[in-house]
């Protein structure tokens, strides 16, 4: 992601006390292994004890005066029989476990459930339907996307037979909340919105489709080339949106072009929506989960300033106290990740000036991390080659969090860190579906939200391991 610490000159010594870390503090951010089965549980914890059932905290949306519970219900990693998320896999969808999460769910004030048809491998609109219509209409809003991201979707009969059968799997007559998905992306991001939307006059439907009440709310989601949005946003007169969707957390706020020069800072998206008056849906609150799995010397400093809170909770807190958001996405495949959101949200209390300043310092320090800037979005998935691409990134990032990435042989920890690189990296990534398979074909990158040089960072995962395994120090 950026520099590590010996570039920036800053020591082991030096960088824990810029955290402002006691040596108790640090002891209490117990390392971990890098094998699959590790957590750091131990280190976030999560709040306990009843959760109200009428303390939702909720935005009005200014247009249709619906009371929207600022937690919304992410639909993209439902559960599957097999206990992981069907985002990821082909294992049968635990219905009923989907059922009981939105009946708690709903039970606790959570009434925004946002879908796609391209979820869980176009399985989540239909399992969602399923658990939503056992309510009565008027508990929940369903927001739901035109996922035309196939060249082969982009005519106008395929894309509003699209539209039409996610009312169908949804077993609804109206959608409250439609999103343009994923706009912004591709290496001529222009050109493909015109090709998916303008000039098949997809969008001249979708907006007859609202006036005649079959969509309630019309907006985009955003990823990627700024001359999207913006042309979008000029002609709002034009289009009248009525929401739009980003990216938006407390690393992003400052550091998203930092970090990747192709993205933009959400402090710039929010301005720019908020001066037109147009609501924001936050995606991304936790970065795909790289904000509740960070360096564990970061992790220590969050919890010494609010033990009983979780890590999660910090950047949930963060984009619910933004006034112009309207409600905060978040995929939450087991009930303890709802029960922890809840706890955040039910009241929501307000990040301070003081607290925020405290956040931009985190991100600050985070920077020192040479991590790669995956969401596990799997959008790059499935390569031709068979190399599972997030899992190879995810547990590189991963040991640079828990400080098993060894800089040279001479380090401290070199032997212990270089042991549990190489194991945990044959126990997350089998062997067949490693880095080492890459042949630089490149048909993942222009799939990445984050515009991810994937062939390069597989590369370096690759010399990386290579060099370890050729070290003298035995495993």
């Amino acid at each position: 992601m950026k520099t590590d610490n010996k570039d920036k000159g800053l020591d082991r010594r030096e960088f824990l006390r810029r955290l402002g870390l006691g040596a108790a503090a640090v002891a209490g951010a117990t390392l971990t292994g890098c094998g699959p089965k590790a957590t750091q549980l131990s280190v976030e914890g999560t709040a306990t004890g009843e959760i109200p059932t009428d303390k939702m905290t909720y935005r009005v949306n200014p247009k249709t005066g619906d009371r929207v519970s600022i937690l919304g219900y992410g639909c993209m990693r439902w559960p599957t029989v097999a206990g992981n998320s069907g985002r990821d896999n082909d294992d049968e969808m635990d219905q009923e476990m989907i059922n009981r999460l939105v009946d708690y769910a709903i039970a606790h004030g959570v009434n925004y459930f946002d879908t796609s048809p391209a979820y869980c491998k176009g399985r989540s609109e239909h399992a969602t339907g399923i658990a939503l219509s056992r309510h009565t209409r008027d508990k929940y809003f369903i927001a739901t996307k035109l996922s035309n991201f196939a060249p082969a979707t982009w005519s106008r009969e395929a894309s509003i037979e699209m539209y039409h059968n996610s009312m169908r799997e949804l077993q609804t007559d109206y959608i409250d909340y439609m999103l343009l998905h994923n706009v912004g992306k591709g290496a001529d991001a222009m050109a493909e919105f015109s090709a998916r939307y303008l000039d098949n006059g997809v969008l001249d439907f979708l907006i007859a489709e609202r006036e005649a009440g079959r969509i309630r709310n019309l907006g985009f989601s955003y990823h990627g080339d700024i001359r999207v949005f913006d042309f979008l946003l000029e002609n709002h007169d034009k289009y009248q949106w009525d929401f739009v969707q980003i990216q938006l957390n407390y690393l992003d706020w400052h550091h998203a072009r930092e970090m990747n020069p192709s993205n933009t800072d959400a402090e710039y998206l929010y301005a720019e929506l908020e001066k037109r008056g147009i609501p924001a849906i936050v995606m991304e609150p936790l970065l795909g989960g790289r904000l509740s799995k960070m360096h564990d010397h970061v992790v220590a400093r969050l919890k010494q300033r609010e033990p009983e809170r979780s890590v999660a909770s910090w950047a949930f807190r963060y984009a619910g106290t933004m006034p112009n958001v309207l409600t905060v996405l978040s995929g939450m495949t087991f009930m303890e990740h709802l029960q922890d959101n809840l706890r955040t949200y039910c009241p929501l209390e307000p990040l301070n000036d003081d607290e925020i300043s405290y956040l931009y310092a985190t991100a600050d320090l985070m920077l020192q991390f040479p991590t790669i800037p995956c969401n596990d979005c799997k959008y790059c998935m499935p390569c031709p080659y068979g190399i599972d691409i997030p899992a190879n990134l995810l547990h590189y990032n991963k040991c640079v969090n828990e400080g098993n990435l060894p800089e040279n042989e001479q380090a401290e920890n070199y032997r212990q860190a270089r042991r549990a690189f190489l194991i945990g990296y044959d126990r997350s990534v089998p062997k067949l579906r490693q880095a080492n398979h890459c042949i630089g074909c490149n048909q993942c990158s222009p799939q990445c939200p984050q515009q991810i040089d994937i062939p390069a960072e597989l590369r370096r995962i690759d010399l990386f391991a290579e060099q370890l395994r050729r070290s003298s120090t035995s495993v």
